[in-house]
């Protein structure tokens, strides 16, 4: 049987049990631990981390893997799961996307023992967790005002990655290349494959789709055969690149369009107008596609993203 250790600790088959790995310590000196919760199946088979609150604000995914353990919905038949509801626990302390000294965790990777928070917090990772795992599943939204559609990112090239994203079986795949010093870069270096999943908003929670999360990860334990039900798949529709239409002009944004949404080039599907009713200019698509993230800000600046729309193949 494989062998997994995680902290120093043995999971055994058949084991439940959630560990607390000591972090760092708050200014109050108040200790931090990082919660971890381990299920693991009485036969040997994949191990997959369920990961969210990388990014402190980012409250959908936290809320996801909580709902998992909360509602006992992960019972591995075989394999291992390792959830993780919140990585980041000084940046949802502080309802902020990133530590206390402004590094972004997921841009802190492999990170360093003796580095800064966030630093420490990726060399934990890298070292503890990342060795241990398959395959894995990272929970995230959108940022402030900015809200995505249900979807999952994968590098196309990661072949086994893409067919776990096909197996997740939401809206929207979406080709994202690894970003240097991100944790799925830092995991596919270790031959690892994790998804990216982006649903809602920052610091507002999205029932849909934190729905779409959980049934997602049910959908894609079951295509690895470790456990028995899940959920009935979306049509995901599979989108090679996408972009952002940006505003040209200052002023108050109102859309047309709603997330998910299919559009065609040329289509008006916003306008930004002054508050005086003297200017009002249309806001068009710049090529086919669906719409995976809307600007929710009334006010926006010339240059400010707009509307992201992702081009099918």
């Amino acid at each position: 049987m494989r062998e997994i250790i995680v902290n120093g600790i043995k999971v055994r088959p058949g084991q439940s049990l959630n560990i607390d790995i000591a972090i760092a310590r708050l200014p109050t000196h108040t200790l931090i631990d990082l919660p971890v919760f381990i299920r693991r199946g009485k036969e040997d088979g994949p191990v997959v981390l369920i990961s969210g609150g990388v990014h402190g604000d980012e409250i959908n995914g936290i809320v996801a893997v909580r709902r998992m353990l909360e509602d006992n919905l992960i019972q591995p038949l075989r394999g291992t799961v390792i959830l993780m509801p919140l990585v980041n626990v000084y940046g949802f302390l502080s309802n902020s996307r990133t530590f206390p000294d402004g590094r972004d965790l997921n841009r802190s990777f492999p990170g360093s023992k003796k580095g800064s928070l966030a630093s420490q917090i990726a060399y934990m990772m890298s070292s503890q967790i990342i060795p241990q795992i398959d395959y894995g599943i990272d929970f995230h939204t959108g940022g402030r005002m900015l809200s995505n559609y249900p979807q999952v990112r994968v590098d196309f090239k990661d072949k086994k990655g893409f067919e776990l994203a096909k197996a997740f079986g939401t809206h929207f795949i979406l080709d994202s290349p690894h970003i240097d010093k991100s944790f799925r870069k830092e995991a596919y270096k270790q031959r690892k494959h994790i998804l990216v999943y982006e649903g809602g908003e920052s610091m507002r929670l999205d029932d849909y789709a934190v729905e779409e999360a959980v049934a997602g990860t049910l959908r894609m334990l079951q295509f690895l055969e470790m456990v028995e039900k899940a959920p009935q798949p979306k049509p995901g529709i599979i989108l090679p690149e996408s972009s952002w239409i940006r505003a040209k002009v200052s002023g108050i944004f109102t859309s047309n369009v709603r997330l998910g949404q299919e559009v065609k080039k040329g289509q008006i599907l916003a306008k930004i107008s002054d508050p005086y009713g003297q200017v009002k200019i249309p806001v068009k698509a710049t090529h086919n596609g669906h719409v995976i993230g809307l600007n929710n800000n009334p006010v926006v600046n010339a240059g400010d993203a707009l509307i992201h729309v992702g081009r099918s193949s």
